[in-house]
């Protein structure tokens, strides 16, 4: 990806990033939004808010420095990156953008120590990548149809109560022209104007199974908490979905991206682990099982607060109806008076058993619940190969760094 010449630079940066990438990654921001205000509408700002996109970026640079010469290990990431940036609709014009501002941010902070031939070195590494997301960006952009940061209106035909804290909303076009194809485990961007002036989107995985005419999404409202020393903001565009949509109200939603996305047209068993809202791309998966292979063998465990905080459970358990071998599990961190769950959280102990070498484990949900998963799978024997986990922040790099 980079010459012979810059490449000891590259490496040699390895330590100090890891040492000063959030540095580096906060004055980037810092420099770039006062530069170019109108940026902030491709990035999540609530991310901004508690550094979670600070992190990302920094751990970001750092898997790069770490993974430059072994393209195939950045593969994957590339592609998820990818993906993220069609549903925003990052241009090519946007690279030079954010190269300007990122080698500036490093000669800041390294001060002395950023010689002329280490920025060189990271031009030129920036540029490669640079130039293969916008190739492959543009190969996407391409085969979807659409102009990179099109969003189409969309009419909401129903809003639906799934728990305590999250919401169906289910839209179809405007202009009552076709739906995109989309695979189960796929999300769109919605696209809202704040009441402070901000124009923001966020990432939806679709909840229900494709060919209907319709889409549905399920929105968890994010309510302001502290998780030990982190402080959870509240959710910009979660909360004003919970507070404004209705039937009738028009959403500008983009078309579906997303590489997360389970085989659901084998015939090989298959296991759905999720929690919280990250139940919504495997209820779309499974109602697509059940379309196409309904004997086919699945483990579907979902992991919630309580039963109260258990969306679209009774879609999954009415699934037993049509798929003899559906196997369907549900952990209760508050049991209360649930009779169908067990308490506690998930534990792949007591899942029922299957055939390790044959059947894919996809996980969604937490970040700490898809890493303690992930340890206790392995643990268990399932090999590394036939674990997929949908991912969005900084654990995307978790398996470089």
């Amino acid at each position: 990806m980079i010459s012979d010449a810059s490449r000891p630079y590259i490496d040699a940066s390895v330590p100090v990033l890891r040492q000063h990438g959030l540095t580096i990654t906060k004055l980037f921001y810092a420099n770039m939004f006062k530069a170019h205000p109108e940026l902030t509408r491709l990035f999540n700002m609530g991310n901004q808010a508690n550094g979670a996109q600070q992190q990302s970026l920094a751990s970001a640079v750092f898997a790069y420095a770490a993974n430059i010469g072994t393209p195939e290990a950045l593969g994957p990431v590339v592609k998820r990156i990818v993906h993220k940036h069609v549903s925003v609709g990052i241009r090519a014009e946007h690279y030079p953008i954010v190269g300007h501002h990122l080698l500036g941010a490093i000669a800041a902070t390294l001060g002395d120590a950023a010689t002329q031939p280490l920025l060189d070195a990271w031009k030129e590494a920036y540029t490669s990548l640079a130039n293969l997301l916008i190739a492959t960006e543009a190969d996407m952009y391409s085969t979807a149809g659409i102009a990179p940061g099109e969003t189409h209106p969309m009419r909401v035909l129903d809003v639906t109560r799934e728990s305590e804290n999250v919401i169906s909303i289910r839209f179809a076009p405007v202009d009552d022209k076709p739906l995109p194809l989309f695979q189960p485990g796929q999300y769109v961007s919605v696209a809202v104007d704040l009441p402070d002036g901000r124009h923001q989107q966020r990432q939806y995985s679709l909840s229900d199974t494709p060919g209907l005419g319709s889409m549905r999404i399920s929105v968890k409202r994010q309510d302001a908490e502290q998780d030990g020393a982190e402080a959870i903001p509240a959710g910009m565009v979660s909360n004003w979905l919970h507070a404004n949509v209705a039937v009738g109200s028009i959403l500008q939603v983009s078309h579906p991206f997303g590489e997360f996305t389970p085989d659901t047209e084998s015939e090989q068993p298959i296991v759905l682990l999720s929690a919280g809202v990250g139940i919504t791309p495997m209820v779309s998966s499974v109602k697509r099982i059940a379309q196409v292979q309904p004997q086919r063998r699945v483990v579907f465990a979902h992991a919630a607060r309580g039963a109260a905080h258990h969306a679209l459970g009774a879609e999954v358990e009415a699934l037993k109806a049509v798929m003899p071998n559906l196997t369907v599990v549900n952990f209760y961190e508050e049991l209360g008076d649930a009779q169908d769950a067990i308490e506690g959280r998930m534990n792949v102990a007591v899942l029922p058993s299957w055939a390790f070498e044959e059947a894919d484990v996809y996980l969604c949900g937490p970040h700490k619940f898809m890493q303690a998963q992930w340890v206790s799978l392995l643990n268990h024997g399932v090999p590394a190969a036939r674990l997929h986990r949908e991912v969005f922040g900084p654990e995307l790099l978790d398996h470089l760094l």
